[in-house]
């Protein structure tokens, strides 16, 4: 049984999806017009995580992630920078992909863009408009009323904002101030304008994510549109509320069966903000960290938590990440474990997950069982972390006193299989990652000063070989012999 918080009842639900076996998830993606920052990481990763779950136990999961690619920001960018709207829009979706890649996220299934979705957002429109939820105002602006939706205010608890509702200045010619922008009309030379039903102009934020769930995911003949929305809590008001609103008047239907929101990034004890100019690029982490390491520390806070971000803690997580790459390490002489590849498109990263889940099969069920229960239980991370740890430690003391047990060491192989499908982790070559922070250029010197000391040892120079040694120890470098050779590590 699979139970999750949800925000509209403020309260965790057991998961009931709209059909059996079945479920479309819908997460808002980002504005591009920078680069993604450690918010866009921690909710990209956290509904990774469910949607690796619901793929275990064995849903048909249809999973999108928009892009918005129309927006007052992305203009500002491309007026500064002498280019156009698509090229900025294009240029920061790759870099958004490429970002997402490295943290071990899986493709979405959907991408849909704002500029690819115009007639469908057109036609939403019009539906309001001929349902009298929505009015014309001055310059082909179309506004959607608030008061005419009586449910408006269900899935926050709010009406009204402490800023105006839509991306620009506010207008004079709303009914009610909280009214919010269906479409704008063009605003000149400093904006950008799509042709439409209703004049020259360009979409609302809100309207997008409602009109391209009616178009990719919607179940036409059912009391909700999709099964789950997520996305972070800064989402919750004013663009889930609008998008839930908009949706209701127009097709009769709710949006979500269940609201997902994950938590925020604090760094130094703010909220990570760009406004705070405290905004920390996932690109400059990825300089210092790698991105299995990033992403071993950001699933470590419950998702619906606020995340305070700092190094020391990050160090400390990996000291977990450490520990299954060791165990790996160990059984590996006996189990040879089929590298997992890491590609950047969804099909085959489907099929690596796949072949991991026909390895899990050997897990132990003293293990899986309970990891299962603490995943289905709103993700409790930290429960499911605790038990990783308990096999982790139990593992390493069977293994002390019974080195080659290979049925053992098969079970154990199943254990980390699960681990590295639900969240991601341990895929990597135990002995690269290791190795993990240093240039090829550096790996190729110790390389070749390994070859050295070997070379040493084999002339019983055994001098040259304990100088050359503690040279790599003091560059903190440290050599284990074993009987198929030297090996090293980077600690």
């Amino acid at each position: 049984m699979i139970t999750l918080f949800d925000s509209i009842k403020k309260q965790k639900l057991h998961f009931e999806p709209i059909l059996p076996k079945q479920v479309r998830i819908y997460v808002c993606g980002p504005t591009v017009y920078d680069d993604a920052h450690l918010g866009h990481a921690r909710s990209s990763i956290a509904f990774d995580l469910w949607r690796r779950l619901f793929l275990f136990l064995d849903f048909e999961v249809i999973f999108a992630k928009n892009f918005t690619d129309i927006d007052d920001k992305i203009v500002k960018k491309s007026l500064q920078n002498g280019i156009s709207v698509a090229e900025v829009s294009e240029r920061y979706i790759e870099l958004y992909l490429n970002d997402m890649h490295t943290l071990g996220i899986l493709r979405p299934d959907l991408e849909p863009k704002a500029t690819s979705n115009l007639p469908q957002m057109h036609e939403m429109i019009e539906h309001l408009l001929q349902k009298g939820y929505a009015y014309m105002g001055e310059n082909n602006d179309v506004y959607l009323s608030i008061t005419k939706d009586k449910a408006y205010g269900s899935l926050s608890q709010r009406t009204t904002h402490e800023q105006n509702q839509s991306r620009i200045t506010n207008a004079n010619d709303k009914q009610e101030e909280s009214d919010f922008a269906l479409w704008k009309g063009y605003k000149g030379e400093n904006d950008i304008a799509y042709d439409s039903p209703f004049g020259k102009g360009r979409p609302g934020w809100h309207i997008e994510c409602s009109a391209m769930i009616e178009k990719h995911l919607a179940y036409k003949e059912q009391d909700f549109a999709i099964d789950i929305h997520a996305g972070g809590a800064d989402l919750l008001f004013p663009h889930h509320e609008n998008e839930a609103s908009q949706t209701r008047c127009a097709t009769g239907r709710e949006l979500a069966k269940y609201w997902l929101h994950n938590g925020f990034v604090n760094i130094n004890g703010e909220k990570m903000s760009k406004s705070l100019g405290n905004s920390f690029f996932i690109k400059d982490a990825l300089k210092i960290y790698d991105g299995e390491i990033l992403r071993n520390y950001l699933l470590g806070v419950h998702y619906r938590l606020a995340l305070n971000f700092n190094e020391e803690d990050l160090l400390q997580s990996k000291k977990r990440l450490d520990k299954i790459y060791r165990l790996k390490k160990r059984i590996l002489d006996s189990i040879p474990h089929k590298q997992s590849p890491n590609p950047s498109e969804l099909p085959q990263q489907l099929e690596s997950l796949n072949n991991l889940k026909a390895h899990a099969k050997n897990a132990q069920d003293s293990f899986i069982q309970p990891l299962l229960e603490a995943l289905s239980d709103d993700y409790n991370i930290s429960k499911a972390l605790s038990i990783i740890e308990e096999m982790l430690s139990l593992s390493n003391e069977y293994l002390d006193k019974n080195p080659k047990d290979k049925a053992y060491k098969l079970a154990i192989s199943g254990n980390l299989a699960c681990i590295e499908y639900l969240l991601g982790l341990g895929g990597k070559d135990p002995i690269a990652y290791f190795q993990l922070g240093l240039t090829e250029q550096e790996k190729q010197d110790i390389e070749s000063k390994l070859k050295l000391r070997t070379e040493a040892k084999a002339q019983k120079n055994y001098a040259l070989a304990d100088s050359i040694r503690n040279e790599l120890h003091n560059q903190g470098i440290e050599i284990m012999d074993t009987p198929q050779g030297s090996t090293w590590e980077k600690v």
